[in-house]
């Protein structure tokens, strides 16, 4: 059975999950790894999602305020042994539904554009590719979307 469950940074099995999530990015990134990291820190975020399947914790994400009207969406995961049941959408659709109750009016995200299966779901459920924005302007590697709530 799959529960999802609202939390914030401080929570242990949130923290667990996002250090499966740098490890696998570090691979994923190789030397651009430390570039991204920099913008990726969980100290003090208060809308954080962790799912849970059969009780264990399988997947994570966050949304964090961007500006008056954007909510961006960050440490998106789906371990391993999780992916391929839908698990990532649910998540997603929650933090979108999070982020309605919290008076966003759209949430933004950026990607890799290595990471195919990310960027298939962010597509699937809605996203619409933009220009870079942020510290993600002129870096080839990543890919933002936004979507209107």
């Amino acid at each position: 059975m799959l529960r999802i469950e609202r939390t914030d940074s401080a929570n242990q099995h949130f923290q667990q999950l996002v250090e499966q999530l740098d490890q696998e990015l570090a691979e994923i990134d190789g030397e651009e790894h430390e570039f991204y990291h920099q913008f990726n820190s969980i100290d003090n975020l208060k809308y954080c999602l962790v799912a849970y399947l059969d009780d264990k914790p399988v997947a994570c994400g966050v949304i964090k305020s961007f500006d008056e009207a954007s909510m961006e969406v960050k440490r998106m995961y789906t371990s391993l042994e999780a992916r391929g049941k839908g698990i990532a959408t649910k998540l997603l659709i929650e933090l979108e539904q999070w982020a309605k109750e919290l008076g966003a009016k759209n949430c933004l995200l950026e990607t890799g554009k290595r990471q195919q299966a990310a960027v298939a779901l962010y597509k699937k459920i809605g996203y619409e590719v933009i220009p870079n924005y942020g510290q993600y302007i002129g870096i080839d590697n990543s890919l933002c979307f936004k979507k209107e709530l």
